[in-house]
């Protein structure tokens, strides 16, 4: 049973996996962040290009 238990205590193949997921988690994080950032700032780009031209227009 001892034998049993110490084997289990050093098998890391399961905190590897979890890493992994980690990291995968951390990189959406990252993306999600990134592209409402760019998202928000394009929004503004357009809404003032959109009201130059209409101040133009008249």
């Amino acid at each position: 049973m001892t034998k049993l238990f110490t084997r289990f205590m050093k098998d890391e193949s399961g905190a590897t996996a979890i890493e992994y997921g980690l990291i995968a988690a951390l990189i959406s994080v990252a993306l999600i962040t990134g592209a409402t950032a760019l998202g928000d700032q394009l929004d503004t780009t357009f809404k003032d290009l959109s009201t130059k031209l209409d101040d133009a227009g008249k």
